[in-house]
C-alpha cells in the first residue's frame, strides 16, 4: 500500500508540482487560506493540521492523478467549516461557488444531540448521504478518508476496530467507481485489518 506523507509542508508540495500543469498559484491560495483558518491546530496522531491537508493533496494528485483546480482547492479546504471559525460564505467569498459545494457536501454536520449515539448517528447519516454526492465531492472525501485511514494504527484499539468498519461500511463502496482508489483501498484494508 502506498502511503502519502511526502508533502508537510506547502513549499515541499508546491517543490513537487513545480513541473506539473497545476495552477500553483490558485492552489497557494487555498493552502494559505487552510493554514491561516486552521492555525496551530494539531490531528489526533499530534501532526500539525495542515500536513493531513497536505497529504490528501498528495492523494489526490501522486495517487489518483486528479488535476481538477476546484477538487485541488476544496481537499485543502474541505475541514475548514467544520473545524474553524470559517463558514461557506467565507469559503464562496474567496474561492466561489464551485468549490463551496463540493466543501459543503464534505462537511459533517453538527450531531442533533449530545452524546456518543447522537454523534454516531448524525456522522452515519452524513456518510450516507455521500452516496448522492458528485463525483468531484466523492474524490475529495476519498482523498480525505485515505490520509486518516494511513495514520489509523497511530490511533487507540477500539477507535481503530471502529474507524476501519466505517471505512469498509461508507468509503470503500465511494471508492468502486474510481480504478485508482478501489486498488488503494483494497490494498489498505486487506493490510489494515484490526485485531478483533
Amino acid at each position: 500500500m502506498e502511503v502519502f506523507t511526502s508533502w508537510r509542508t506547502w513549499d515541499a508540495a508546491r517543490a513537487d508540482l513545480a513541473a506539473s500543469d497545476i495552477d500553483l498559484d490558485r492552489l497557494e491560495r487555498a493552502a494559505k487560506a487552510a493554514q491561516r483558518w486552521h492555525g496551530d491546530q494539531r490531528r489526533p496522531t499530534g501532526v500539525p493540521y495542515v500536513e493531513h491537508l497536505l497529504e490528501a493533496l498528495e492523494v489526490l494528485v501522486r495517487g489518483a492523478g486528479v488535476t481538477d483546480p476546484a477538487i485541488l482547492d476544496a481537499v485543502l479546504l474541505h475541514d475548514v467549516v467544520e473545524d474553524t471559525p470559517a463558514t461557506l460564505a467565507d469559503v464562496e467569498a474567496r474561492f466561489g461557488p464551485e468549490v463551496t459545494e463540493l466543501v459543503d457536501w464534505v462537511t459533517k454536520p453538527p450531531a442533533g444531540g449530545s452524546g456518543r449515539q447522537a454523534k454516531r448517528a448524525a456522522k452515519a447519516a452524513y456518510l450516507r448521504r455521500l452516496r448522492d454526492a458528485p463525483r468531484e465531492a466523492v474524490l475529495v472525501k476519498l482523498a480525505d478518508r485515505a490520509s486518516n485511514v494511513q495514520r489509523l494504527y497511530q490511533m487507540p484499539p477500539e477507535f481503530q476496530r471502529r474507524y476501519y468498519a466505517e471505512t469498509l461500511t461508507y468509503i470503500v463502496p465511494l471508492a468502486e467507481p474510481e480504478p485508482w482508489f478501489r486498488a488503494w483501498y483494497a490494498a489498505w484494508s486487506s493490510e489494515f485489518a484490526p485485531s478483533q
